[in-house]
């Protein structure tokens, strides 16, 4: 079980019997939170990197807080999403986070016309959509997870994926999918 797994390397870091331990944590999880942020930055690979660079350190940083009351899973996406929206508080001080433009990374050769949609559909979005959506359609959480990420509530988590899936099926049939 991952749990249990998470639970024993992260014993092992804090009482420092084993310095590894955190390098194998790192291992498990970093596709999921960079993917993640590729989304939330819409393809950004080298932004997406150093947010999750930053995501890492934090949960480095702030292992003892955790306290196994959730699975180490869902701790660790919490400080990714709060990565995310202190970055984009930081880019935009006065801005709502629903208003925050992201940059497109990545060039269009290498890139393909589906992904490129997707992107582009998501982009449409308010940042709070594309979190839902991300976190369910790409990630696979259930929607009581995404709440306890977002720290919203569960009606509010769902409107938000309404509202999202509605306007990416809208934006893709009229792209011809």
């Amino acid at each position: 079980m991952v749990q249990t797994d998470d639970i024993t390397l992260i014993t092992q870091m804090v009482d420092g019997s084993d310095k590894r331990a955190f390098d194998q944590i790192v291992r498990r999880y970093q596709s999921r939170v960079r993917k993640f942020f590729l989304a939330q930055t819409l393809g950004d690979s080298q932004l997406s990197d150093d947010l999750a660079q930053d995501t890492f350190v934090k949960a480095y940083t702030h292992i003892t807080s955790f306290r196994g009351t959730s699975q180490f899973a869902t701790w660790l996406m919490r400080i990714a999403y709060n990565t995310y929206y202190d970055y984009c508080r930081s880019m935009h001080p006065t801005a709502d986070i629903d208003t925050v433009s992201v940059h497109r990374g990545g060039s269009s050769t290498t890139d393909t016309m589906i992904r490129r949609d997707i992107y582009e559909a998501l982009a449409r979005l308010t940042e709070m959509q594309r979190t839902c959506i991300t976190m369910q359609l790409m990630d696979g959480r259930p929607i009581d997870e995404i709440a306890e990420i977002t720290a919203l509530p569960l009606g509010t988590v769902k409107s938000h994926l309404k509202r999202g899936k509605d306007l990416m099926v809208e934006f893709l049939k009229r792209n011809g999918y």
